[in-house]
């Protein structure tokens, strides 16, 4: 893949980790994704200020599973094993795309501290682990990834920040990815009560990544907000409004929206909705 990028800050483009995470994002495989989220390097020059040309169609994906509306994706009893490989598979399919999100923003929005990439950076590698744990776990069960439909929320909301860093911030990993937070103890509750611990073991080790994941998020949006002298809460709303975010319903996984950096303004207008 050629990187354009305009104008340099450093690095030749392919080369600068941005460039990197942009190549990463482009790969259509899924093995090929997986591999060029581990080579990027950490050694790499960031060129912070670099503005990218993609000249792929973005995100790379594999032609399975097939998208479809939320609707479509019908839900498949826990007691039968089709029924829990479904659940992980639409859990591997969430994975993914939250690759694919974490590549976006270090590559989209330029001028931000060396420390936002790294963040960023972090987490597209700890949810390539996830989605390769899932994917393993599904090949157990005698499935892959590709095998059920899905649905593509996740990067739709993506689109529709595309040239707002603080929409992007607010909406996706505040918003999209945190209600893992609140799904995942159901979720683990559930295979567990299925008899089926190990897919239980891996819904708990995601949670708690995802809560670092969450607290990145909350800490640029914050920092962004404070930065122009907006208030996080109201921000928050009329950003949701403008973008049409989902209006979020209980229950709360309060606990773990608080180790991700929610306040407790943030949580009492949650629950006001």
């Amino acid at each position: 893949m050629d990187i354009k990028t305009a104008p340099p800050a450093g690095g030749n483009g392919r080369d600068c980790l941005r460039g990197q995470a942009l190549a990463a994002l482009a790969a259509t495989a899924w093995q090929d994704k997986l591999a060029a989220v581990r080579a990027i390097s950490d050694a790499a020059t960031l060129d912070c200020d670099a503005v990218f040309t993609p000249d792929a169609a973005l995100p790379g994906r594999p032609a399975r599973p097939p998208l479809v509306a939320p609707s479509e994706v019908r839900q498949r009893s826990m007691a039968t094993q089709e029924g829990r490989a479904a659940l992980l598979h639409a859990l591997a399919h969430i994975e993914f795309n939250a690759i694919n999100l974490a590549l976006d923003i270090m590559w989209r929005f330029e001028g931000m501290p060396e420390a936002f990439y790294r963040d960023w950076l972090r987490v597209a590698r700890e949810e390539a682990y996830h989605f390769d744990l899932l994917r393993q776990r599904l090949e157990a069960l005698g499935h892959a990834y590709g095998d059920f439909p899905a649905h593509n929320g996740l990067w739709e909301m993506a689109e529709r920040t595309r040239d707002d860093l603080l929409a992007r911030l607010a909406l996706v990993p505040r918003t999209l990815e945190a209600r893992g937070l609140d799904a995942s103890p159901l979720i683990r509750d559930k295979l567990a009560g299925a008899g089926d611990r190990e897919s239980a073991a891996i819904v708990d080790i995601i949670l708690a990544d995802e809560i670092g994941h969450v607290a990145i998020g909350n800490a640029w949006y914050k920092r962004l907000c404070e930065q122009s002298g907006l208030d996080p809460v109201a921000c928050y709303a009329e950003l949701a409004r403008r973008h049409g975010a989902p209006r979020l319903r209980g229950p709360f996984n309060l606990e773990a929206r608080r180790a991700a950096g929610f306040d407790d303004a943030e949580l009492a207008a949650l629950q006001e909705g």
